[in-house]
C-alpha cells in the first residue's frame, strides 16, 4: 500500500450518549456514500440483534467500510465503528476507541451533554483522539445549537468552533459531516514495509466460515494465504479469506497499515481469539505485542438456572455460545439445594444481565430462573488470607471473619434542577456521599460515592422515577471499603432457603428482612400447617410472618351428643398437624423466588 493511500484513509467511531442518534447518523453516513441501495436500506441497519431493534439501543459495537468522494476530488476510504452509549457496554466502546484516531462526539441540540456523553469522550481523550462535535436533532422546535454548543465548551472543554449541526433523521448537514471527518480528522500512522502487525478488535462465530476475526492492521500487510499467529495464546492460522464491511461482506486482495477488516482461518474456537490480542505473521513476527485492552471487571454477579433442571446441558451450550461473542459475560458451575444445577454468571450491569437473559430464553429457548444479584465481597479472615465471596450462600461462618469489605462507585448524576432534592434524597438513602456539586446552565451534575450494593437492585429504576426519566447516571468502580455488613439468611418453616439470602448493611438489614417476611407471606400458598417465615442474622431472629393453616373442619359429622366426643377429635387433628409441621415439607412456588427479590424499599 502506497504512503499516498494511506494519506486517503480515515478511522472513526461515533460515541454519544443513549438515544442522542449514533445510528440514525450511522445510516445515513452509509446512504449518502452508497454503501447500500435504498432498496436495502433499513432504519438501524449496523443494529442487527432483534433485542437491539426492539429497544432501540446498540449492544455491540458495529464496523462498516466506506468510499467518499470529497470536495477536494480524492476518494477517501472511512472506516466507521458505530459504538453502544449504554454505560453497561463501555467495554465496547472501549476496544471500538482503541481501533480509531478520531471520533465525532454527536449531541442532542436539545438535550445537551449527559452524563454518558462525559464518559465517552473521557474515554476517546485518554487513547488521544482528535474529537470533532456533531449537534444533532438541529430541525426541532426544542433545539438550543447555540446554547448546546456553549455547554460542550463549559462542561467537556471542546472547542465548537468547527461543529456541525445535523438532523441525521432527515439528512439536513450530513455532507458536511462528511467532509469534517475528511479534513478534521488524521490519516493513520503505520509502515507497510515492517512485519505484520494487527489488533484484534471483536470475533464471532459463523456457521459456514468458523470464527470471523475483525482487525485494525497496524503496521505491514495482510494478505491470503498468509500463516498468522496469535501473540497471547501462540495459535498459529492460514488465512482464508481477506475481507471489509461495505456493510454487506465484500473480499480484498490485502489490508494494509491502518484499515479495519475481517480475516477467516478455519478456527474452531472463538476461545483462540482473544479480543485485544495482537496478529501478527508466523514466519516473520514483530518484536512487541500491542497493550491490548483492560479485561472487563464483571460487578454483578446472579445465579441462571433452568426452571426445567432436563434443560441444564442446553443451558450449558447457550452460554459457552454467547461468550463466544460477548467477552465480558463470566460464568461458572453452581448447585442450589432450591433449584437445583446451574450457573453463577457475572456482569458488567443490570441491563446486561437482562440483556443476556433474554438472548438465552430467545435464541435457545430456555425459560430460566434468576437468584438475586450481588456484588463481589472480599473477606479478610482471621488467619491474614482474602477471599472473595460472589454468592451469599457460601459466606463462612462469621468467627473466621475479621472484617468485609465492599465495592464502591464513583456515581455522574446529571438532573435538572427542580429534581435536586429528590436525587440527593435517594443518594443519601442508599449510604451515599457527596463528592462535588457544579452547574451546567438550569442542570445540575452531582458527583457521589455510593456502595455499588445499594445501586444493583433498582437505583437506576428510582431514578429515573424520581426525575420523570430526566436524569442521566454514568458510573464507575472506584475501590472496596471495610463496611458493617452481615448475612441476612430467610427460613421457610426453619429451613434456610439459599436461594433468598442476601448480604445487607447492619442498619438496613431488619427493614429489608421484614419487607421479604411480608413479601413472601403473600407469595407462599397456603398448607394445611402453620408456616413460620423468618428473617435472621446468624442465630439472631430480626423478623417473622406467620401463614395461617388451611383447617379442616372434623367435628362436621358430630351432631348433638356429649362435648367430649368433639374434643377427642379436636385434639387428634392437633397431634396430627404437630407431626405435619415435623415432617412436612413447604413447596415454594418458582415465581415466588422472582417477586421476592424485586424489592422496592
Amino acid at each position: 500500500m502506497s504512503k499516498q493511500t494511506q494519506n486517503h484513509i480515515r478511522n472513526f467511531s461515533i460515541i454519544a450518549h443513549i438515544d442522542h442518534g449514533k445510528s440514525t447518523l450511522a445510516d445515513r453516513l452509509i446512504q449518502l456514500t452508497g454503501g447500500l441501495s435504498a432498496r436495502e436500506m433499513s432504519d438501524q441497519v449496523l443494529d442487527n440483534m432483534d433485542i437491539e431493534r426492539e429497544r432501540g439501543i446498540t449492544i455491540k459495537a458495529q464496523t462498516v467500510r466506506l468510499d467518499y468522494t470529497a470536495a477536494d476530488g480524492n476518494t477517501y476510504q472511512l472506516n466507521l465503528i458505530d459504538t453502544p452509549g449504554h454505560v453497561d457496554f463501555a467495554y465496547e466502546v472501549n476496544r471500538s476507541l482503541a481501533a480509531c484516531e478520531g471520533s465525532l462526539l454527536v449531541v442532542d441540540a436539545s438535550q445537551g451533554v449527559e452524563a454518558q456523553t462525559l464518559a465517552n469522550v473521557y474515554q476517546a481523550i485518554e487513547v488521544d483522539h482528535e474529537i470533532v462535535p456533531v449537534l444533532n436533532k438541529v430541525d426541532l422546535p426544542a433545539a438550543e445549537p447555540d446554547r448546546v454548543k456553549q455547554q460542550i465548551e463549559d462542561v467537556i472543554g471542546l472547542d465548537t468552533e468547527h461543529s456541525v449541526d445535523i438532523s441525521a433523521k432527515t439528512g439536513l448537514g450530513i455532507e458536511d459531516v462528511l467532509e469534517a471527518i475528511v479534513t478534521q480528522l488524521p490519516p493513520p500512522a503505520g509502515d507497510p514495509e515492517a512485519p505484520l502487525k494487527a489488533m484484534l478488535v471483536d470475533s464471532w462465530y459463523d456457521a459456514y466460515l468458523g470464527v470471523v476475526v475483525l482487525v485494525r492492521v497496524i503496521d505491514g500487510t495482510m494478505k491470503k494465504g498468509m500463516k498468522i499467529r496469535m501473540m497471547s495464546s501462540g495459535a498459529s492460522h492460514p488465512i482464508d479469506q481477506v475481507g471489509v464491511f461495505r456493510p454487506k461482506r465484500d473480499t480484498v486482495k490485502e489490508l494494509g497499515p491502518g484499515e479495519i477488516g475481517y480475516f477467516t482461518a478455519a478456527i474452531k474456537q472463538v476461545a483462540d481469539t482473544r479480543v485485544g490480542d495482537t496478529v501478527t505473521e508466523e514466519r516473520n513476527p514483530c518484536e512487541i505485542a500491542l497493550d491490548g485492552f483492560k479485561p472487563s471487571q464483571p460487578v454483578v454477579f446472579c445465579g441462571l438456572f433452568p426452571t426445567d433442571s432436563s434443560q441444564f446441558e442446553d443451558l450449558r451450550e447457550a452460554m459457552a455460545r454467547l461468550r463466544l461473542n460477548d467477552a465480558s459475560f463470566d460464568f461458572e458451575m453452581e448447585t442450589s439445594a432450591a433449584l437445583g444445577f446451574g450457573f453463577r454468571c457475572g456482569f458488567l450491569g443490570l441491563l446486561h444481565l437482562e440483556i443476556i437473559r433474554e438472548r438465552i430464553e430467545r435464541e435457545f429457548d430456555i425459560d430460566l430462573i434468576t437468584t438475586a444479584p450481588s456484588v463481589v465481597y472480599q473477606l479478610h479472615m482471621n488467619d491474614g488470607s482474602m477471599q472473595e465471596l460472589h454468592n451469599p450462600a457460601d459466606m463462612p461462618d462469621v468467627i473466621y471473619i475479621d472484617h468485609i469489605d465492599e465495592p464502591w462507585i464513583r456515581a455522574s448524576i446529571l438532573v435538572p434542577d427542580e429534581y435536586m432534592g429528590a436525587v440527593l434524597k435517594l443518594c443519601e438513602d442508599r449510604r451515599g456521599s457527596q463528592i462535588n456539586l457544579s452547574y451546567a446552565g438550569n442542570r445540575a451534575m452531582l458527583e457521589y460515592e455510593l456502595p455499588l450494593n445499594e445501586v444493583v437492585f433498582d437505583f437506576y429504576d428510582r431514578l429515573k422515577s424520581v426525575t420523570r426519566g430526566y436524569a442521566s447516571f454514568d458510573y464507575k468502580i472506584s475501590d472496596y471499603r471495610t463496611g458493617d455488613l452481615v448475612k441476612m439468611s430467610v427460613l421457610v418453616n426453619a429451613e434456610p432457603v439459599d436461594a433468598l439470602s442476601t448480604i445487607v448493611h447492619r442498619e438496613r438489614a431488619e427493614s429489608r428482612g421484614r419487607a421479604m417476611c411480608e413479601r413472601l407471606k403473600d407469595l407462599i400458598p397456603r398448607h394445611l400447617f402453620k408456616i413460620p417465615i423468618q428473617a435472621a442474622l446468624g442465630g439472631k431472629i430480626i423478623a417473622r410472618e406467620t401463614i395461617a393453616a388451611l383447617r379442616k373442619d372434623v367435628t362436621a359429622k358430630c351432631y348433638g351428643g356429649d362435648v367430649s366426643r368433639k374434643r377427642k377429635l379436636l385434639d387428634k387433628q392437633k397431634e396430627g398437624k404437630k407431626k405435619m409441621r415435623q415432617f412436612g415439607r413447604v413447596e415454594i412456588p418458582q415465581g415466588a423466588f422472582i417477586a421476592a427479590l424485586k424489592m422496592d424499599d
